[in-house]
């Protein structure tokens, strides 16, 4: 089968096409031809390995672990081991392999049941494979480490982005106020995701607009936190979903002297029953997948570079049938 390899640590110059051996099925295995993929933030870490700790986490010391990156998939079912019980062939699926040995950058991929829920119906393999990595990060913010609920004003920062436009979504989905912060071009997009409120930060500076907020999910990190602890009402909570080591370090810091405001960093949890509670959002109309670009799987340097640029709308996603990569 095709796959992108990458066999040290860098740029995207070191993501390779290559035919490598198709995966062996296991007892506990499942067998998936993947129909589409995504990219994440968490690809372009993982193929830096930045930050550096990732090399003691299990990710490799001086080469990466798993040479097939990619941790976002929807497919179809080929095969399963005589161990698992929830799958059959045919079925279609989506998942996050991130905590199952990655691989989804390729043709097919063996990982466990665990990893994988059954595809929305009523989107395609694309929009599905767009959804796991960022979809969770946003819902495991807004839910767990956020406890948001209807009535809260909500701030998503980064709201155009992979994670912020699920992010607006989930929030208004919990009957928050939600305000998004975006740049100009992304305006009428956030509003178009159900925002009460968007601010371009091109011109204006949330962080002294005089509003206060029970929540701020900070899915773009390019400013200080202790910025967004002023707009932070007492009780409330600041959630930074990924980020540099430095603006984790900062977080934490920040977070042993905020007093009754709470200071957290979230990275997205695999988790196949919040999937499935996605997969409800989804079907109900209530959130839906946006699809910025689509790459063919020799296109995927590319469209991890275009990830890196921050300039990407939603998510970026990767198919074996797309023919020609788009411009930068």
């Amino acid at each position: 089968m095709k796959a992108i390899v990458q066999y040290e640590y860098g740029s995207a110059d070191n993501l390779r096409l290559e035919e490598i051996p198709m995966p062996a099925l296991k007892d506990d295995g499942v067998l998936v031809r993947i129909e589409a993929a995504s990219v994440n933030a968490a690809d372009w870490h993982m193929m830096r390995a930045d930050p550096f700790f990732l090399r003691f986490l299990g990710f490799g010391l001086f080469a990466p672990k798993h040479r097939v990156p990619g941790a976002d998939i929807a497919g179809r079912v080929e095969a399963v081991g005589k161990n698992v019980t929830r799958f059959r062939v045919g079925d279609e699926v989506f998942g996050d392999l991130s905590a199952h040995g990655w691989g989804g950058f390729a043709e097919y991929v063996c990982t466990s049941e665990q990893a994988l829920a059954p595809k929305p119906s009523n989107v395609s393999f694309e929009e599905a494979a767009a959804v796991p990595l960022a979809a969770l990060a946003a819902l495991q913010a807004l839910r767990d480490c956020g406890r948001a609920r209807a009535g809260q004003r909500v701030l998503v920062n980064g709201a155009s982005g992979g994670v912020g436009t699920f992010a607006v979504q989930i929030a208004k989905a919990l009957n928050a106020e939600v305000t998004g912060v975006c740049s100009t071009r992304n305006l009428d997009l956030v509003r178009s995701l159900g925002a009460d409120h968007v601010v371009d930060y091109t011109r204006a500076d949330v962080t002294r607009s005089g509003h206060e907020y029970d929540l701020i999910v900070d899915a773009a990190a390019y400013r200080s936190v202790s910025d967004y602890r002023r707009v932070l009402r007492d009780g409330g909570t600041y959630v930074l979903v990924g980020g540099t080591t430095g603006a984790f370090l900062r977080v934490a810091l920040l977070g042993r002297w905020s007093g009754s405001k709470a200071m957290k960093a979230h990275a997205s949890r695999p988790s196949a029953a919040d999937l499935i509670a996605l997969t409800k959002l989804i079907e109900a109309g209530t959130v839906r997948p946006v699809l910025d670009r689509r790459y063919p799987l020799s296109g995927v340097p590319e469209a991890v570079r275009y990830l890196e640029s921050r300039r990407a709308r939603g998510k970026v996603v990767v198919t074996p049938a797309t023919a020609v990569v788009p411009p930068s």
